[in-house]
């Protein structure tokens, strides 16, 4: 067996430097919010990989679905071929999309992808050109979805020229001085500076930024967007490919604020680890596209199918939303216990279920951020038994995403080995 360093060594050599890592630990084997490397050492999973396993690593239900399936068969193509686990999730993903209007469904196998076709559909229905994004946002790594992003480094330096019509506004953050009304102004202005709204096919935000820094979209901000797009026909896109599959308390974090999205994309947490995404909009909206105008190869794989049906299962026997609330208490006082030891270096704790940010300071100024702590916390995490992200736009946000399954008794550990960590080198 090959250790961490050897493993490490040899990745370096055979996969490209761009697809990093952020840990040189090499994964053996894994069970609900536990890890253990090939060495035998083990970790909590404070980051799922990256909120996709929100029902936890090797779901029972998820690997009896994925096995059965993949012992009938694991491919035919959904459009040459199509099967009954495809029509089934679509009919379940078009109910549990927040909005009383009739909901249609496409497949595809990742989140950025699901937002290229996002765009695709609304260009479509409108007619349209433009389309407007917020600063900190992120939207994935092709083409359409890095201009869509509104941060540079790493995800968009040295991969232009982008499409053009992609515009960003800033997104509301009262911890650095930026209200619902300077947002709408910078839309308003945008308006007469850039893009007249007549030529606006949609605007697309995520209710919590996910690479941004976990910063919350304020309900009067998502029901303002709403009314705006009403308004002048504008379709209104809802990233919900971190936020959705009760990671938040809620299945999709827009519940919170009572809009409903004209599209909505939707992926990572779907299927417990499987590559599956999907785009789920208003039957009117997503059927703009001619047959053939949509698809891929491996969309809406019926292994992936399998597996998202099977997460769905869990998410309502096992009452995840209720468990997220619950894991967001937990670690809510935990951590207002470290704050109060550090409180000139922990600039802001947000919580929206069990989604999570600890926003990181030099010397009590929250315009100072400390990125040289965060990075610490990271590097050292391992080190004590976890496994930790980072976000923001200044890379000063430790972002926590357990899994909803977490026992409670690993759960409390995690949070001592955080508390420990902020001890040694805060």
């Amino acid at each position: 067996m090959s250790t961490n360093a050897e493993l490490q060594s040899r990745k370096q050599q055979a996969i490209a430097r761009g697809q990093g890592n952020v840990y040189p630990v090499y994964v053996s084997h894994a069970r609900n919010a536990e890890v253990w490397d090939v060495e035998g050492n083990r970790y909590i999973d404070m980051g799922t990989g990256i909120a996709v396993c929100n029902t936890g690593h090797a779901h029972p239900k998820v690997v009896a679905a994925i096995t059965e399936q993949v012992q009938k068969f694991s491919h035919t193509c959904v459009m040459v071929n199509p099967y009954p686990q495809a029509v089934e999730l679509a009919e379940k993903l078009n109910k549990l999309v927040p909005g009383p209007t009739q909901k249609k469904s496409v497949f595809v196998s990742t989140g950025a992808e699901a937002v290229e076709n996002a765009i695709k559909i609304a260009r479509a229905h409108t007619g349209r050109r433009g389309v407007i994004a917020f600063n900190g946002g992120f939207h994935g790594r092709t083409n359409m979805a890095m201009a869509l992003t509104g941060k540079i480094t790493p995800y968009k330096y040295q991969f232009g020229p982008f499409p053009a019509d992609i515009f960003h506004v800033p997104f509301p953050n009262s911890l650095h001085g930026v209200s619902v009304e300077d947002a709408l102004k910078a839309l308003q202005n945008l308006f007469k500076v850039d893009i007249a709204p007549q030529d606006v096919a949609a605007i697309i935000i995520e209710p919590i930024q996910g690479e941004g820094g976990f910063y919350h979209a304020p309900p009067e901000l998502l029901q303002a967007l709403r009314h705006l797009c009403d308004e002048q026909g504008i379709v209104l896109i809802m990233d919900e490919i971190q936020t959705g599959f009760a990671r938040t308390g809620k299945f999709f974090c827009s519940e919170y604020a009572d809009v409903e999205a004209d599209i909505m994309t939707v992926a990572k947490g779907i299927a417990g680890g499987f590559p599956i995404a999907a785009v789920v909009g208003k039957a009117e909206v997503m059927d703009a596209p001619l047959p053939g105008g949509l698809g891929g190869t491996y969309g809406g794989s019926p292994v992936g199918c399998a597996a998202a049906l099977a997460v769905l299962e869990v998410i309502e026997q096992e009452q995840l939303c209720q468990r997220a609330l619950a894991i967001g208490e937990q670690v809510q006082a935990a951590l207002e216990k470290i704050r109060g030891k550090h409180p000139q270096v922990i600039a802001e704790v947000r919580i929206k279920g069990a989604m999570i940010a600890i926003e990181l300071m030099h010397d009590g100024d929250p315009n100072q951020p400390n990125t040289a702590l965060t990075q610490a916390l990271i590097a050292s995490a391992a080190e004590q038994g976890l496994i930790l992200l980072s976000c923001g736009f200044y890379a000063n946000v430790i972002r926590l995403l357990p899994a909803l399954t977490i026992e409670d008794k690993v759960l409390q550990e995690a949070l001592e080995k955080l508390a420990e960590l902020f001890d040694r080198l805060a």
